[in-house]
């Protein structure tokens, strides 16, 4: 009996402790210094991370701004300004555009969707993307993969920031549709 109650007793608290952390329907994860509000939409959220002023600058340039703070749901593969540097120079405003599209998915896909989907499908699973190519996830370990149409990978170094109109997931590297393989060859000379 004392161990029943003891449990008893136990989940009341967890259940207690769980209502504190989720009472307010917020989540906050911290990216680039700054605090992630799952009240906020993703634009609002990537603009204050000081890890992604080159992704906020050229999603104003390509005029994709208004569509990710639309209702979405939208799941964003975002890179850091590290990621852009290895890109080299800034394409054509049409290219930059469907560069930023590709790293869209439509829905709402966090970690957990995508690992399932890896697991249920022998280890990898593809996606196509708002720009209309298609990323390919698969496992390194415990770390999420994404490779595009290049063959090319990166690494999601944050998963599961949450947005109001979706969730973002943090690479390491620009991913690049098949039909701008030619751009990235002659960015990285």
């Amino acid at each position: 009996m004392k161990t029943i109650s003891l449990l008893l007793v136990s989940a009341l608290i967890s259940l207690g402790t769980f209502a504190q952390e989720t009472g307010s329907g917020e989540r906050k994860v911290m990216v680039g210094g700054s605090e992630m509000s799952s009240n906020k939409n993703v634009v609002a959220n990537i603009m204050s991370s000081k890890e992604h002023t080159k992704l906020v600058a050229l999603l104003k340039s390509a005029g994709l701004v208004t569509t990710l703070q639309g209702p979405g749901p939208f799941t964003v593969f975002a890179p850091t300004n590290d990621a852009f540097m290895k890109m080299g120079a800034t394409p054509s405003k049409s290219t930059l555009t469907k560069v930023l599209k590709y790293h869209v998915i439509d829905g709402k896909w966090d970690s957990n969707d995508i690992m399932a989907g890896i697991n249920g499908n022998g280890g990898t699973l593809s996606v196509k993307t708002m720009q209309g190519g298609t990323l390919k996830f698969s496992m390194s370990g415990s770390n999420l993969i994404v490779t595009d149409e290049n063959g090319m990978t990166a690494t999601v170094t944050s998963k599961d920031v949450y947005h109001s109109n979706g969730v973002a997931h943090v690479v390491d590297s620009v991913l690049m549709p098949f039909d701008n393989k030619k751009v990235v060859s002659m960015n990285n000379k």
